[in-house]
């Protein structure tokens, strides 16, 4: 996923919830629905964290230092990550607050126009934001279907967003229907449980964004695409003739760390190993251009270990493992 089509998807979210969150505070001080109050806040939370994860990106563009030698790129993973933690606590917890009290506090809507009004007005501005949000995904989503889009994209910035317009549009659609159940039967008290279903929509949600992203921070590999054209562009087949061992590693979104043991023959030259090493490192970053940071070591493929497994302390040329005591 290229980041201008992130930050494109982002301040399209964040415009259409600064706007959706204005209304229906209004909205809530003419009715005093409380389903209008947690959607306020939800969208004031959207707001906010839209706004982290702009801050993310801008703070992962930083170059690299002796302290953090592969530079800042994992910066976007914490902010998408503390998105969901804002999203379980600001937006959750406080309209499952919100609904247990109108539940044991019910009373009835006043000027029913405001939130019937602001509620349709959301949903179209949240349709909007949804909509680029959808457009900007299928640039990179491939034929991946959108949960597979979810949880194996490596930028973290338009599942976030994607989860969120969708949570906000479904809780938009059950804070209407709590709202026009209470007009139609009087009793606030559906009101109430409108705002309580927004709630644990926003948890489970929050719980989505969490997981995924958590997974992100500790570190993932290469897609599978990606690492068969790495070991492709590795091997010529001449002086470098198989790849004993490799790991990857996302270093950020758009940086790829790749560490491989490579097979030469016993009797190439230092020159023309570090030559082969050289040109492999070119193809690599020719065949996937977010690798960045390649280290490739030479060994000599060794038959009696490859029998040993794809453990790298047991791979083909690699150390036989030491026995535990």
């Amino acid at each position: 996923m290229s980041a201008s089509g992130g930050t494109r998807a982002i301040v399209a979210a964040l415009a259409a919830n600064l706007a959706i969150a204005a209304a229906k505070f209004v909205a809530f001080l003419f009715s005093g629905s409380s389903s209008m109050l947690a959607e306020s806040v939800h969208s004031l939370a959207d707001s906010g964290n839209q706004g982290l994860l702009l801050l993310g990106g801008k703070k992962a563009k930083r170059e690299a230092t002796p302290q953090h030698p592969f530079g800042y790129g994992r910066e976007r993973y914490i902010y998408a990550f503390l998105v969901s933690i804002v999203l379980f606590s600001v937006g959750g917890m406080f309209a499952i607050y919100e609904g247990y009290e109108k539940i044991k506090h019910p009373h009835e809507i006043e000027h029913w126009y405001w939130p019937v009004g602001v509620l349709v007005f959301a949903i179209i501005a949240e349709g909007f934001s949804f909509r680029t949000a959808i457009k900007e995904s299928n640039h990179t989503r491939g034929k991946q279907s959108w949960k597979d889009f979810v949880r194996h994209a490596k930028a973290p910035e338009l599942p976030v967003v994607l989860l969120e317009d969708l949570g906000a549009l479904v809780g938009l659609v059950l804070a209407l229907g709590g709202v026009g159940i209470a007009l139609a039967t009087g009793d606030g008290v559906w009101d109430g449980i409108g705002t309580l279903c927004i709630g644990i929509l926003l948890i489970v949600i929050a719980i989505v964004l969490a997981v995924e992203t958590k997974s992100l921070l500790l570190g993932e590999a290469a897609g599978i695409e990606a690492v068969r054209k790495i070991e492709a562009a590795i091997v010529d087949g001449d002086t470098v003739t198989g790849i004993i061992h490799m790991r990857t590693l996302h270093l950020g979104p758009e940086e790829l760390l790749v560490a491989a043991k490579i097979a030469v023959e016993h009797d190439d030259t230092a020159a023309e190993v570090a030559s082969a090493i050289n040109a492999a490192e070119s193809r690599i970053r020719e065949a996937v251009p977010i690798a960045r940071v390649i280290y490739l070591e030479p060994d000599i493929y060794n038959e009696s270990e490859a029998v040993k497994g794809a453990d790298p302390e047991a791979t083909p040329g690699g150390p036989a493992p030491t026995a535990e005591h």
